[in-house]
């Protein structure tokens, strides 16, 4: 049985030493407009799915919050149907976070940003600005820009001459990547955080050279006026291979682990804390993906590096939960568990990589099942349906069969639709049509299918695509996080929208509180 808490007494959860899921369960636009420090975004749209993989443990703490809508009271339901048992709604939901005094934060990743800038501020991280890396590069040949974030991201537009090497393989690959110690290193991202995390990792990693983080990233070269380039496909180099080498990369990850204060833990305790059914433990793999790919183990995660550091939320939902990372060289583990445990988590770095834990008993990742829903063929008589669109916004603005109506999970009920006749759900994968199909059903709808196919093959079809430009409305659109639009496009940024976001981010850290600033434990360099 669903059970109400007061706000205040969720902000006292939250720092009592047990674990705790927190769960934004409205819609991730509607998240990035301002949600709790320590919220996690789990959309009801797709709730029955994410739920699982953040929350594996059925007994854990829950709670969910929306906008006092009763959208929560729905996720809440959903919730106890896949078994969870200590499921809670915050009284009020995000407005009565607020009322009760607390900050609700802009944007995602909050805790890892907010992070990234106490760590500029107590380590002093050295950086350059775009107008002075323009001269460097002019007047110092022995230099390199390395691109933190993932490669595709870096495709879209870079720094030119840079080269993508993101934070979580850094600490392996850069004496390839920049085997002259004199060699000036400077680091960026699009914005601020992976810049300073990657400065910052390869310094705290030892490395000899001067390194800088570039100061805002891409958004800072726009802002000065300078282009940036497109489709680069310059890449880090092969790891090295030789045992000498690799002693030489593990020991200084282990000296910064060391320091740190962080737990290696071995193949058959890790499996231990995996079997617990009292107790949320994520067992994340943070090598690239072609080295996942090739030779995962299986039941575990994969998160790259970098991006696991900068955004956790996406793997582990619950506060207070135990990670293990896992690699194959026990270098880029224990560099990307530094970050980790100073942010504030339970972080842990199994000992002898993949290979040692081959052969031992992995539990299987929790999932949830969905109820497949009957589809119908666009060339099928659509007249006498119900279209009802639940892919993106901008997917329906682009182009969508005449007649569909855009909605999505939590709005359905107020489309007025009538329950007697059929309903056709246009989606883009088949949980979220599922999902969207389970809301119908309780809304009293028995005729639901789904329609196969894409844009161009319901145009083959003969069904009429049409575009248009401003239906659904933004205000409409909760699926939406405006809050990052136009900030660093390059076939349209504005200005204003990358100073906007600049300014947001450098904000973060006046807006904490003591128990938010109190979650971060730095360790010096």
């Amino acid at each position: 049985m669903l059970k109400n808490l007061e706000p205040q007494v969720v902000k006292e959860m939250l720092s009592d030493g047990q674990e705790i899921a927190f769960f934004d369960v409205r819609e991730h636009g509607q998240f990035g407009d301002g949600h709790p420090f320590f919220a996690v975004s789990v959309p009801y749209s797709r709730f029955e799915v994410r739920v699982v993989e953040v929350a594996p443990v059925r007994s854990v703490r829950m709670v969910l919050y929306d906008n006092g809508d009763g959208i929560a009271e729905l996720a809440g339901a959903r919730a106890e149907v896949l078994g969870y048992t200590d499921v809670s709604i915050m009284v009020n939901g995000a407005a009565g976070w607020k009322a009760a005094g607390f900050t609700l934060f802009k944007g995602e990743n909050v805790p890892t940003k907010a992070f990234g800038e106490i760590l500029e501020l107590e380590f002093h991280t050295p950086n350059l600005t775009s107008e002075e890396v323009v001269t460097l590069t002019k007047e110092n040949p022995n230099h390199i820009i390395v691109d933190s974030r993932p490669y595709d991201e870096y495709h879209a537009f870079n720094i030119p001459g840079g080269i993508c090497c993101p934070n979580g393989e850094a600490p392996l690959r850069i004496g390839e990547l920049v085997p002259d110690p004199e060699t000036t290193i400077i680091v960026n991202c699009a914005g601020r955080t992976r810049s300073i995390l990657g400065a910052e990792t390869l310094r705290a990693f030892g490395v000899p050279n001067p390194v800088y983080a570039l100061q805002n990233g891409t958004q800072g070269w726009f802002i000065a006026g300078l282009k940036r380039e497109e489709g680069a496909t310059r890449s880090y180099p092969e790891a090295p291979t030789s045992e000498e080498k690799l002693s030489v990369l593990r020991a200084q990850a282990k000296a910064r682990a060391d320091k740190t204060g962080l737990n290696y833990v071995e193949p058959e305790e890790a499996a231990t804390w995996l079997a617990d059914p009292d107790r949320s433990t994520f067992l994340i793999d943070v090598r690239s993906r072609e080295e996942y790919e090739a030779d995962g183990l299986p039941n575990t995660r994969h998160g790259l590096g970098g991006q696991l550091v900068q955004a956790i939320d996406l793997w582990v939902g619950v506060r207070g939960a135990r990670i293990i990372l896992i690699d194959n060289e026990m270098v880029r583990a224990p560099m990307m568990a530094n970050w980790l445990y100073q942010i504030g988590h339970d972080v842990h770095v199994l000992n002898g990589g993949v290979d040692a834990m081959r052969g031992v008993k992995i539990p299987k990742i929790s999932s949830s099942y969905l109820n497949a829903i009957p589809t119908i063929m666009p060339s099928e008589h659509l007249a006498d349906v119900q279209l009802v669109d639940i892919r993106s916004p901008r997917a329906y603005r682009a182009g969508h069969i005449e007649g569909a109506v855009w909605s999505v999970r939590p709005l359905l009920e107020q489309l007025g639709l009538n329950a007697d006749e059929p309903v056709v759900v246009i989606a883009s994968d088949d949980d979220t049509a599922a999902l969207a199909a389970q809301r119908f059903g309780e809304l009293g709808f028995s005729k639901i299918s789904q329609l196969s196919g894409d844009a161009a093959s319901w145009e083959a079809a003969g069904l009429k695509i049409v575009p248009v430009t401003t239906d659904p409305a933004d205000d409409e659109t909760i699926n939406i996080v405006y809050h990052w639009q136009h900030r660093n496009n390059p076939n349209g940024g504005t200005l204003e929208a990358a100073h906007a976001y600049l300014d947001w981010e450098i904000g973060l850290v006046d807006q904490l509180d003591k128990q938010e600033r109190a979650s971060f434990r730095l360790s010096s360099l």
